[in-house]
């Protein structure tokens, strides 16, 4: 099963977003922060991970560029999901290695269109009719 680290500060943007992932056969692994996120991949490196950007300790921005520089912290997918919404936010989170942006408050459908873009979730099969 794949796995999705979830790193928000939020407990309740975690359990929706465990709530949505989970119900596309993500297994889901929580961080508070980006330090306790790092720790995470230490421990095992996911496929997928679903990151905000403003957190105490560690932002999302810090987090990302610890984790490419990793080994192996090149391969996961990388989906920001966050309040801030301004270009200049969304052009330093894929030049730091993101490979998609997502505003809050999102929903299922956002997540899957946003997952099945950067190749984690396979695309709908097109209906014959």
């Amino acid at each position: 099963m794949r796995t999705c680290l979830v790193v928000d500060d939020s407990s309740v943007v975690r359990k929706i977003a465990r709530r949505i992932l989970e119900g596309m056969d993500f297994q889901i692994v929580e961080a508070e922060d980006g330090a306790k996120a790092l720790e995470a991949c230490k421990q095992a490196m996911p496929e997928a991970v679903l990151l905000d950007w403003n957190m105490p300790v560690m932002d999302g921005y810090e987090f990302l560029g610890h984790l490419r520089r990793m080994p192996g912290g090149d391969a996961p997918k990388v989906v920001f999901c966050t309040t801030e919404n301004g270009i200049d936010h969304i052009s330093r989170a894929i030049h730091a290695g993101a490979n998609e942006y997502i505003m809050k408050p999102f929903d299922k459908d956002i997540i899957a269109a946003k997952f099945q873009e950067v190749g984690l979730v396979p695309l709908p099969e097109p209906t014959v009719a």
